[in-house]
């Protein structure tokens, strides 16, 4: 069984290899990447960083959003043993960033490097604005590449994987990560055939526990939209089996569904009303289905939804009680509090 996040890969890589691992969408078209060529990309990375003299004693710092491009980077720092640190680049990090004076870092894109005071390699994404011929320190992602056969996966179990920064430092080791994926891929039944929206930011500790672990263990699809502009559209598109979302995230699904119904005291909306209502009636139930909320269902792009999660804090009782309405029941898995998150913190709460 693997023991670090590396080795979950190369395990789904080997056994899998064909099958599709990630999904992302570029100028709306959606491209696929299959497992072997996840690992392959990977390994190619970490080659191109341990070439930059980067090491299992180096942090890899992520300012972006959830982008397969930061996943893969990550997993091949953690390839070489390494951790990664992670941000959410639509915050303020400069007080943050001065501390931890990172030497190489992933960026998004300018706005996201004008973040950094004192930095050393940068690897960007995005590289509108950016004078790479300025500043060799400045290295495209499209760029950061090696066709030398990388080092051994060295990571061990108890090496930290990830690492956040909210009011508390938090560490997450390998062994961590996967013993927790095990947890939610048993009690949830997670297969290779379902599909997963990557939509939160990765500087969450919940994305890393609760979505990215799980997908190397249990080896189903992760799709990416094009941006969190057009989350909602991509995920109507894309119908996913497991989301994984906050107390605000899914207030902010009711808010968009609220603000699209027919005016109070119009047919439409006495017939919502009538269909969201608890009942012990099967006829009633299979009207209100088929009239009102499997539309609904449709238009949030949960028609096929089997695993909704939530982390963090619990919906307030009025969201509750509208997607119990509609079927929807989050599984909730509290987020770890303490400095280093031990074993116990894995497990989840009840609803």
């Amino acid at each position: 069984m693997p023991q670090t996040l590396p080795q979950a890969l190369l395990r789904q890589a080997h056994t899998r290899g064909s099958a599709i691992a990630l999904r992302f969408k570029r100028l709306g078209i959606w491209h696929e990447r299959s497992w072997s060529e996840v690992a392959h990309e990977v390994s190619q990375l970490a080659a191109a960083l341990h070439q930059r003299s980067f090491g299992p004693d180096d942090n890899l710092l992520i300012l972006s959003q959830a982008r397969p491009e930061a996943l893969l980077v990550a997993l091949a720092a953690q390839w070489l043993g390494a951790s990664v640190t992670l941000l959410d680049p639509d915050r303020d990090n400069r007080a943050l960033l001065a501390g931890l004076r990172p030497r190489f870092v992933l960026v998004q894109d300018l706005e996201a490097l004008q973040q950094l005071g004192e930095r050393g390699v940068v690897v960007f994404l995005d590289g509108r604005g950016l004078s790479q011929s300025q500043d060799a320190d400045l290295i495209d992602y499209a760029e950061l590449r090696a066709d030398t056969p990388p080092p051994a996966h060295a990571p061990q179990p108890s090496d930290s994987a990830f690492v956040f920064h909210a009011d508390t430092s938090l560490h997450l080791t390998h062994a961590q990560l996967l013993a927790g994926a095990r947890t939610l891929v048993d009690r949830e039944r997670l297969g290779a055939d379902d599909e997963a929206l990557a939509a939160r930011v990765f500087a969450a500790s919940g994305q890393a526990r609760y979505l990215l672990a799980p997908w190397l263990h249990a080896g189903f699809r992760l799709n990416f939209p094009e941006a969190l502009a057009t989350r909602d559209n991509d995920r109507r598109e894309l119908g996913p089996t497991l989301v994984l979302g906050t107390r605000e995230s899914y207030a902010r699904l009711e808010q968009w569904v609220r603000e699209r119904l027919p005016l109070p005291g119009s047919v439409s909306h006495r017939l919502y009303d009538w269909a969201m209502q608890p009942t012990r009636s099967p006829v009633r139930r299979w009207l209100g289905h088929w009239l009102v909320r499997r539309p609904l269902l449709d238009v949030l792009g949960m028609s096929r939804l089997r695993v909704p999660l939530l982390v963090g804090p619990p919906l307030h009782p009025e969201s509750a009680a509208f997607f119990a309405a509609l079927g929807i029941h989050p599984g909730h898995w509290q987020e770890p509090s303490t400095h280093h998150a031990h074993s116990e913190h894995l497990l989840p709460q009840s609803a």
